[in-house]
């Protein structure tokens, strides 16, 4: 059963999905994307409901309407049209004249574009080895440090041994800040001094989580430098002395977003792209704002996996990203 059907089922009655889910441990991570994306689905579901009460006829009006529509609901200009195209198939095969078979065509071409062929929740490369090493990056304000401080915890409360690693030297109050989390995940955090070379902090860290035999350990870095060849030399020396440590470079780079920005979340995604290789992406903030439909032209432009969300302000509301589930939290209005 593909990915469409099982959230079509899930809201219509059609089986016992929701019912099962209340059974078992997962209904808490759906009551938090559930809570978690009700401005963003809001929003959604309104502009499109909005549009479809005037529905009369499929023509290029409609589309051209349609693709507003979708843009003002931050789904993204390429994302928009690629939904747009599809559904114009869509209802050449099956006819689809009614409001409601217009919508199901539409979140089912949404949830197409974004699977991909792919299912399953994303995973986190793991370090056979030796400590399994990430690496954090994104502008000041994110949220990127409070992010480690709450994955910090979550690896802590699932019995794993955490070291964390203050290498973001240049922001004030940054390695403050990343001790107060320590202390809060009960966490070490290894520091350096203010302004001082973030590698040598980096070279400290690797040799405490080797001798001590840490599960992860997660870097901070500095927020975007002057240039992307600063940004990257950076990162590429930090990398040089995980290797040489580890016989490794980090096993993740990890993009941190702040959700709210919308567009232009993608925006610097596609600027880090350029200047360091991103294994994976994390979107903060993602309750507290209607944008979050920005995932969506993400996953379509960039092709980059989202591996973690934030639905909440705690510090156990960092979430592994679950495509269903957010599909599931954007849609729900509409089916």
């Amino acid at each position: 059963m593909g990915l469409f059907d099982r959230i079509k089922r899930a809201f219509t009655g059609e089986d016992e999905t929701q019912e099962a889910i209340k059974q078992d441990e997962k209904k808490v991570v759906l009551d938090a994307y559930d809570e978690g994306m009700a401005k963003t689905r809001q929003s959604f579901s309104e502009k499109i409901n909005t549009f479809l009460a005037d529905f009369r006829s499929i023509d290029e009006d409609f589309f051209d309407d349609l693709e507003e529509t979708l843009i003002s609901a931050d789904v993204g200009f390429e994302m928009t049209l690629a939904i747009t195209d599809a559904l114009r198939e869509e209802v050449k095969l099956k006819n689809a004249r009614s409001t409601q078979a217009v919508k199901e065509a539409i979140v089912e071409k949404m949830v197409d574009i974004y699977e991909k062929g792919q299912a399953g929740l994303p995973t986190i490369t793991e370090n056979p080895n030796g400590p399994t090493v990430l690496l954090f990056v994104g502008v000041n304000g994110v949220g990127k440090t409070t992010t480690i401080g709450k994955l910090a915890n979550s690896y802590k409360k699932a019995g794993k041994k955490v070291l964390l690693a203050a290498a973001d030297t240049f922001r004030a109050g940054a390695i403050e800040q990343l001790k107060e989390w320590g202390k809060r995940a009960d966490v070490f955090v290894v520091t350096g001094k203010a302004g001082g070379d973030p590698a040598s902090v980096v070279y400290d860290a690797i040799k405490k989580a080797k001798e001590e035999h840490y599960d992860y350990l997660l870097v901070d870095t500095a927020g975007r430098l002057q240039t992307k060849v600063n940004l990257m030399n950076e990162l590429a020396k930090i990398n040089r002395i995980i290797e040489k440590g580890l016989g490794t470079p980090a096993q993740e780079t990890l993009l941190v977003l702040d959700a709210t920005t919308g567009q232009n979340a993608l925006i610097q995604a596609k600027q880090f792209r350029e200047a360091v290789p991103i294994t994976g992406l994390i979107l903060t903030k993602l309750d507290g704002t209607a944008k979050g439909g920005v995932i969506l032209s993400i996953r379509h432009e960039l092709d980059i996996p989202v591996k973690f969300v934030g639905l909440g302000e705690g510090i156990d509301d960092l979430r592994v990203f679950d495509p269903e589930l957010y599909i599931m939290g954007l849609v729900k209005d509409l089916l």
